[in-house]
């Protein structure tokens, strides 16, 4: 989830052609999946740690690195600086696949990557596993985030969880008799045509499949990220079914808001942030729910480039980012649930892990989040699931 405007994700042919079997995560035991993964590059975690270097080069979406310049309270990076000694030096990215991009450059030490681009990185050879040993705060991350499939391989961790939430369904009070399916955004006769709304993005997708996962189980999807030819095909098709109905598809949060404001939309898919945000306003009363088939969401994760030049102020940042008073602070700032379980006592809303059910196992096992879609499908079939390429150019024809 980004607090600048998202665009669409393009494709990066020659990563996605190295990982187009790339399997799930250590969690996973599938020998056929395994079989049909190629070999990790050769890349090994830190052993020890020294000194600061002096300055830390990173990639973040905005409002992940906040040193007041925004707003005047809102700074957890200068008493890092002052702590450490590393001058952070912030790159935003504005897309994952510009994040991508960015981190082949070699130039930067880390990335908070999302889950579309985690594993671009680790089999293109852009990240380095982490110890977590290295990282006293991880201890205490929600352990419902931690050896996921898109933050770790190999039985490597590749990152340190930052902060997730949910793509919720939302709903305008008053106008929109209250869902409880997904299915009130792919009903072709839906009353609300023209007013409901979508992520503009390949993964959404898998929104798509998570539906028809529930609802039509003769198409033995199981991941919403591991399709094959006909599940992919029948997901691309409920999403071209479900052009007409579309008002709009968003990807800038802020003008989701004001779409909700406005009442140019009444329900689609959304964040809590989001959800938040119009609520406070008062123009609007807006809802929001995890339907009864799930939902998927996001989890972003900090990475460490293979080629970091301050890998010691980078690690010293890893950890920082997660301690639960700078977890807290960017948690409630950006409108995402903090990873660090310690957070939610420094929350200034004392109410804030509540509504974004930070702690809540049961809620996030309702998620499924973002992974980069790969050839060897992430179930364990073998390589016979749509990558990311195809995803990418079938979105481009679902929107015409």
């Amino acid at each position: 989830m980004k607090r600048t405007q998202l665009t669409q994700f393009s494709t990066l042919a020659a990563v996605l052609l190295l990982i187009a079997g790339c399997t799930s995560s250590s969690s996973s035991t599938d020998t056929k999946a395994a079989s049909d993964a190629p070999a990790l590059p050769n890349i090994a975690a830190a052993t020890s740690l020294g000194d600061g270097e002096g300055a830390l080069n990173i990639v973040v979406w905005a409002g992940y690195a906040e040193n007041g310049s925004t707003d005047k309270n809102v700074d957890w990076v200068t008493p890092f600086e002052k702590a450490s000694g590393c001058k952070v030096n912030v790159k935003v990215g504005n897309t994952s696949d510009e994040m991508v991009t960015l981190m082949k450059t070699g130039q930067y030490d880390g990335v908070s990557a999302s889950g579309d681009a985690t594993l671009r990185l680790i089999y293109g050879g852009d990240v380095a596993p982490v110890n977590t040993d290295l990282v006293p705060n991880y201890a205490t991350v929600s352990d419902f985030l931690k050896n996921q499939q898109w933050n770790s391989a190999g039985g490597k961790m590749y990152g340190i969880p930052h902060g997730w939430g949910a793509n919720v369904l939302a709903y305008t009070d008053g106008t929109v008799a209250a869902p409880t399916s997904w299915g009130a955004v792919f009903d072709t006769n839906s009353p609300y045509k023209g007013k409901v709304t979508a992520y503009d993005s390949p993964i959404y997708i898998a929104d798509a499949a998570l539906y028809l996962m529930k609802t039509k189980p003769e198409l033995k999807i199981t991941n919403p990220y591991a399709l094959d030819d006909a599940q992919f095909q029948a997901a691309v098709d409920l999403l071209k079914a479900q052009k007409p109905i579309i008002g709009e598809y968003w990807s800038d949060y802020t003008k989701a808001v004001q779409s909700f404001e406005s009442g140019n939309t009444v329900i689609g898919t959304s964040w809590q942030v989001i959800v938040n945000l119009v609520n406070g306003g008062k123009k609007a009363k807006v809802n929001s729910i995890v339907p009864s088939e799930g939902s998927t969401g996001w989890s972003d994760t900090w990475m460490i480039s293979s080629k970091a030049q301050h890998p010691n102020c980078m690690y010293k940042w890893m950890d920082h980012i997660i301690s639960p008073s700078a977890n807290a602070q960017v948690a409630e700032w950006f409108g995402e649930a903090p990873s660090q379980t310690a957070s939610c006592g420094m929350t200034a809303d004392k109410n804030f892990c509540a509504t974004y059910h930070a702690t809540d196992a049961a809620y996030a096992s309702q998620i499924h989040y973002w992974t980069t879609p790969t050839k060897a499908c992430l179930d364990g079939r073998g390589s016979i699931c749509k990558d990311y390429a195809a995803w990418t150019q079938a979105w481009t024809e679902i929107k015409g």
